[in-house]
């Protein structure tokens, strides 16, 4: 016999769990009972706040593409734990939040932090449920784990009651369960020969979960081979080696005018495994069926995406991999190629790599072109929500190693907490948190997690003083009427040492070397305050251009 929340401990290990984020919670104390007794199986990390425990779970998954695992108790638990979940489900990120719910005696009378989890998360989640029986354990989390990592990755919440987990019972584990993903029809070979013998400026873009070294590799020879220019999604960079000569640079907040136009002038996009959302389509500007001379092949895995924005010329239902194992079948001609197409697109990208002379004590132009030679090529880059992004985003690139870990949605308060969980699932890599001051405030409480751990990650905070991006907007649509975006920041050295992390900051530009390579030094955390000028509001404008 074993108790509710015995056994699903035991199916959760059934399942490969390995790890687990969680602010402990009384609603849930059987569960914790139980994770007590396998815990050279399973390490159980106590995160400082929900919203972090939440987010480790996400950037989890999305390092591991198997998905983290969140604890938190019920009512002000799972409500600070869903800015995870929104995450989550709009990067597409297999997740799974597990909140203690009341007791089934006490439901339907507002008792005691009592929330209808259904109605809250069912919009921002692939499946919500209440498990209401002891004896159903198993299939809910084995499901759970299915639907979390099959089509379309997303976010899965369950609650269970907490008289549930103490019952007692005798039932089997359900063992993982394979599953087989969709492939390209057999009859998408010859349309893509006859759209790509058409085609004068084609343009790839990849995007989108689960990027096998394999499918990378298939992506790069087949773009290679053929001369054509190859884009990322958002936040999608380190899916492609930006070193290759058809990488041509990523859609997004960080995006050069000149991209943008040639995107537009592409008569062929070819996209595979993102979804066209609004930070990939300029605010859904480009990819339109306005443009009536550009054709649209859409891959992804999940047929809803498919004309989800605009109707696709050809719509493919298929995984990442296994249409890049059709690409590499295409019969083209040997000599078919876009070289001098691809050769603009490349060298207006290597181009805006380069940093422009910022003014100021401190040029980050000139920061961010070290970090790129200094960091190694198997770091793992962390960001936030801001205009500060752009820096790492512009002039950061990746390979076949480094990874790039942030929210799409646009969270603020992510860096951290990513970051955290980056180092406690990769012991070997150095971890590069990129966070304003604005999200360091709202998440800054977890480098004292990552000082508990006695992980080395490094939090590089850019501080403005103000909300920036918002500060910006301001200007842009309201200008001279500045309001609420400015901020009263504590020494965020002090407090960083005040943790027990190393501190440094840093006023001009020749200080950051020095600082950074001490920071490496420590072996345990560390954290760098830039004194940032306001008026640069991004890698683009300042407020006397904007």
């Amino acid at each position: 016999m074993r108790t509710g929340g015995k056994i699903l401990v035991d199916q959760l290990i059934c399942q490969g769990t390995n790890k687990v984020f969680c602010v402990p919670g009384e609603s849930y104390l059987e569960i914790l009972n139980a994770l007590y007794d396998v815990n050279d199986n399973v390490k159980v990390y106590n995160a400082r706040h929900e919203a972090g425990a939440a987010n480790m779970a996400e950037a989890y998954g999305k390092l591991t593409g198997s998905p983290g695992i969140a604890l938190v108790t019920r009512g002000p638990g799972a409500c600070h734990a869903s800015i995870g979940v929104h995450i989550a489900y709009q990067d597409s990120t297999p997740m799974i939040l597990i909140i203690g719910q009341v007791s089934q005696g006490t439901r339907d009378r507002e008792s005691f932090q009592e929330i209808d989890y259904q109605a809250m998360f069912g919009p921002i989640s692939k499946w919500c449920a209440e498990i209401n029986s002891v004896d159903r354990i198993p299939e809910y989390i084995a499901k759970a784990y299915n639907l979390a990592v099959s089509g379309r990755p997303g976010p899965i919440v369950l609650s269970i009651p907490e008289n549930i987990l103490c019952q007692t019972t005798e039932i089997s584990n359900v063992a993982l369960t394979p599953y087989f993903e969709p492939a390209p029809d057999k009859n998408c070979k010859e349309l893509l020969q006859n759209v790509l013998t058409k085609s004068l400026k084609p343009i790839i873009l990849v995007g989108g979960p689960y990027w096998s070294e394999k499918t990378r590799s298939n992506v790069n020879r087949f773009a290679n081979r053929h001369s054509i220019p190859v884009l990322s999604g958002f936040r999608r960079q380190d899916l492609f080696d930006n070193s290759s000569e058809v990488f041509c640079g990523a859609l997004g907040t960080s995006v050069s005018h000149s991209l943008l136009q040639r995107v537009k002038e592409s008569d062929l996009l070819i996209v595979l495994g993102s979804r066209l959302g609004e930070m990939t389509t300029e605010g859904y500007k480009i990819f339109t069926i306005k443009n009536c001379e550009q054709k649209l092949i859409h891959v992804h895995v999940d047929p809803k995406e498919l004309g989800a924005v605009d109707p696709p010329d050809i719509g493919i239902v298929s995984t990442v991999q296994g249409f890049s194992d059709l690409l590499l079948n295409l019969q083209l001609k040997p000599n078919m190629n876009w070289s001098e197409w691809c050769k603009v697109l490349r060298s207006e990208y290597l181009l805006d790599l380069k940093p422009q002379i910022y003014s100021g004590d401190l040029d980050l132009g000139k920061i961010f072109k070290y970090l790129n030679e200094r960091l190694p090529n198997e770091s793992i880059i962390t960001l936030d929500a801001g205009n500060h992004t752009g820096w790492p985003q512009r002039f950061l690139t990746y390979g076949s190693s480094r990874r790039q870990i942030g929210s799409t949605c646009g969270a603020m308060g992510y860096s951290i907490p990513a970051a955290v969980a980056a180092s406690l699932s990769s012991d070997d890599k150095l971890v590069v948190a990129f966070v304003g001051d604005g999200g360091f405030m709202m998440s800054g409480m977890e480098l004292m997690t990552a000082v508990q751990y006695k992980r080395p990650l490094v939090t590089i905070v850019f501080n403005n003083n103000s909300y920036g991006t918002i500060r910006m907007h301001q200007e842009r649509e309201f200008p001279g009427r500045v309001i609420a975006t400015n901020l009263q920041n504590p020494d965020f050295k002090a407090m960083a040492v005040a943790m027990g992390a190393h501190g440094e900051i840093v006023y001009k530009t020749d200080e950051f070397f020095s600082a950074f390579e001490r920071c490496l030094n420590q072996n345990k955390p560390a954290l760098i305050e830039l004194k940032t000028d306001i008026n640069q509001l991004s890698t683009r404008h300042t407020l006397k251009t904007n």
